[in-house]
């Protein structure tokens, strides 16, 4: 992707053109990251205490028993978000889905194991180990460039 910035006294606003051949998943996501005026917040509950969690701070999100919650170093919180609007909210350069049910940090990954055939093992900094889905392995591919 190419960034142009153009420095003009005259605009009083700023005035941003987006231009493609097609519109992409990626243009898509821009669109709606440079129209939203809401700050990407994610806040999750534990001991019935409300706290604002931090991007980097999230190794894991994951659904189960008909609720989302959010695993950093502290503990695990739960979310008032669904998987989806919190896949929306997070830095698509940093996290990955691996399943219909699981976001993961890719900076809290300590490794992948592609010995298993039709999946990938992935355990995590704090040493949970989940796998990938077999829909979401070529998408994991490619990320890791394989």
């Amino acid at each position: 992707m190419q960034v142009e910035i153009r420095i003009d006294s005259s605009c009083t606003k700023p005035k941003i053109i987006l231009m493609t051949a097609a519109m992409t998943e990626e243009t898509n996501r821009l669109i709606a990251m440079l129209s939203e005026d809401v700050p990407h917040i994610i806040s999750g509950s534990r001991d019935d205490k409300v706290e604002v969690l931090e991007q980097t701070d999230l190794i894991r999100v994951y659904a189960g028993n008909g609720k989302v919650f959010a695993v950093t170093d502290k503990g695990e919180y739960a979310l008032r978000l669904r998987l989806y609007e919190l896949e929306e909210r997070l830095d698509a350069r940093q996290f990955v889905r691996i399943s219909n049910s699981e976001i993961v940090n890719l900076k809290k990954v300590s490794n992948f194991d592609l010995s298993f055939t039709g999946t990938i093992c992935v355990k995590l900094q704090d040493g949970t180990v989940t796998y990938v889905s077999r829909r979401y392995v070529p998408k994991i591919k490619k990320i890791l460039g394989l």
